[in-house]
């Protein structure tokens, strides 16, 4: 027998991780046998130190169409759906691991990203999408409400009224209107994605690991704080950013009037 294919690809060019959601005749909907692989890229990514960015897309003009309701419909039939049971062990992991990495991960979306496919780009650090870029939450339209944190990450994105507005009515938009709401960082030709998302990962993986890895545990943190709770937060970071060899170099680097070369 002959062995099935992998839902997603993984690979690493240079410093630089892709992951590919490889599932195009279902528009990339994630399945049991997608979330195995995709804890396994995962573990990947963590344990590799050669790896220093990471960029998530979609094979075949879609990113994500969400969860495979197919798979969800055979469930259903049989009595046997537990969707607590689906979130607390497989997405809830996925949003927590994607979100803690150090790295600088981005998004690259092109065609649909629905549902959970949402999810993972509200994960990412920055999202890319190109012009046929389409967005949906329509967890409304099957009777459920969101998951994936997007509960969490959507109103600190777009805030509290657009967010309610999009998941109470589920209802599609364009890669112009995710731009315009904060959801998107760039807007670009669909045949420039790849090239866009390739430039950007190599160009902030010759960055300073220590000092990405805390702007970005301080900037998600720093939404639930006042303040002077940021204020100490931040000064705490400084003090142990100040201490790191990049820092250094940075300065003696600045100094010779050269680029810095960070480890």
């Amino acid at each position: 027998m002959a062995e099935a294919a992998s839902p997603i690809l993984f690979e690493r060019r240079g410093a630089v991780g892709w992951l590919t959601l490889d599932r195009p005749a279902r528009r990339n909907a994630i399945d049991a046998a997608t979330h195995l692989a995709l804890r396994e890229a995962l573990t990947a990514v963590e344990a590799d130190r050669a790896m220093r960015a990471l960029v998530i897309t979609g094979a075949g003009g879609a990113f994500c169409s969400g969860q495979d309701l197919a798979e969800r419909r055979d469930m259903v039939a049989e009595g046997e759906v537990d969707l607590q049971a689906s979130l607390v062990e497989n997405y809830s992991p996925l949003i927590r691991r994607l979100i803690a990495l150090p790295m600088p991960v981005i998004a690259a979306v092109g065609g649909v990203a629905a549902g959970a496919g949402v999810g993972l780009v509200l994960a990412a650090d920055i999202v890319l999408a190109g012009a046929s870029a389409r967005f949906q939450l329509p967890f409304v339209k099957v009777g459920l409400g969101p998951d994936c944190g997007l509960s969490w990450t959507l109103a600190r994105q777009v805030g509290l009224n657009r967010a309610l507005a999009l998941l109470l009515t589920g209802d599609a938009f364009d890669a112009d209107e995710a731009f315009a709401w904060g959801l998107v960082s760039r807007v670009c030709p669909d045949e420039a994605l790849a090239a866009e998302a390739e430039a950007l990962a190599a160009r902030l993986a010759t960055g300073p690991r220590a000092a990405i890895a805390a702007i970005k545990r301080r900037v998600r943190e720093a939404a639930d704080q006042t303040l002077d709770e940021a204020l100490a937060a931040e000064a705490i970071m400084q003090g142990g950013l100040g201490l790191d060899p990049d820092y250094r170099e940075a300065v003696t680097a600045f100094t010779s009037k050269r680029e810095p070369r960070f480890r």
